[in-house]
């Protein structure tokens, strides 16, 4: 499988992990959301994020995961999260799913880091632990980690580390960082794939700031698809009308704590996936909150017909 790099661009979805009413994993649903993203224009796939449910999955859980993906996607990239609190989660994990096959893997910052030092040095002992010829995802995401990467910390990663291809960049508000990176590779830094996140909530503006993409999970990736391509050709307009008929989803489903029972629920309303199921702790979308997903799903349907 080819590795990502510095010039992988396009939609990498977040993908859900599928359960059942008893917790335990749907392999037939697993297989019918893989073959949804992809049938929705998806350039790669993202595994055991933070919105997959990896911390509710033992370490042969996630290997299982990886293995049946991989063969599900045939020569589309695969990344995988390997976050833990030890580098040595990170390492067995790491090394194995790219022996699987895997296009890269993604690290994000534990909470205990609070200083530029410990953020820098964190991310030198990510790429030794894994070896320097795995490509790394730099997740930049502080409103979940509490870690906060300055701009001049994540130059100094960037130039010191050249295993990290990818940011997915999730800082909030951080489109000026997106500007920033482009600015220093305009001026001879290294190129970096910046591929963005936060439900694609701000995907047309991260796309006119120099973004590649999209890595986020939004139950309708052909919007994400569409709008990344339509942006990149140049046709704005285009871009932010499609915008515009998914906003007020996107918008119920950045409700913190909330996102991913919608998230599941309307793929299971779309046929993705068997059951809404989360694993605990977690539950599924109370029937008042379900209601009014069902409206902004109509909604979107009406809006797709009248736009064209």
């Amino acid at each position: 499988m080819k590795l990502i790099n510095e010039e992988t661009s396009g939609v990498f979805v977040i993908a859900v992990t599928p359960f059942d009413e008893t917790g335990a994993i749907d392999w037939a649903s697993l297989d019918r959301v893989t073959d949804f993203y992809f049938e929705a224009g998806a350039d790669g796939l993202t595994l055991l994020g933070m919105m997959g449910e990896a911390p509710k999955m033992t370490q042969a859980e996630a290997i299982e995961i990886t293995k049946r993906v991989i063969a599900r996607a045939g020569d589309k990239p695969i990344v995988i999260g390997v976050s833990a609190p030890g580098l040595a989660s990170i390492r067995e994990l790491g090394q194995t799913v790219m022996e699987l096959g895997a296009a890269g893997v993604m690290v994000a910052p534990p909470g205990s880091l609070k200083t530029d030092p410990q953020i820098h040095a964190y991310y030198g002992q990510v790429v030794e632990a894994l070896g320097d010829d795995i490509p790394v995802v730099l997740q930049d995401f502080p409103l979940s980690t509490g870690v906060n990467i300055s701009m001049d910390v994540l130059g100094r990663i960037i130039e010191d580390y050249p295993s990290i291809k990818m940011l997915k960049h999730e800082d909030w508000p951080g489109l000026a960082k997106i500007s920033a990176i482009r600015d220093a590779e305009a001026k001879g830094r290294r190129r970096l794939s910046i591929l963005c996140g936060n439900g694609g909530l701000f995907l047309s503006e991260e796309v006119e700031r120099g973004a590649d993409g999209a890595m986020t999970g939004f139950a309708y990736p052909e919007m994400m698809v569409a709008v990344t391509r339509e942006m990149k050709a140049g046709n704005a307009d285009r871009a932010r009308d499609l915008m515009d008929v998914y906003l007020p989803l996107i918008r119920y489903e950045t409700q913190p704590g909330l996102g991913l029972a919608v998230r599941k629920y309307v793929l299971a309303k779309r046929g993705a996936i068997a059951s809404p199921a989360l694993r605990k702790p977690g539950k599924s979308l109370d029937a008042r909150s379900a209601a009014e997903v069902d409206i902004l799903m109509d909604r979107i349907e009406k809006r797709l017909k009248e736009i064209g």
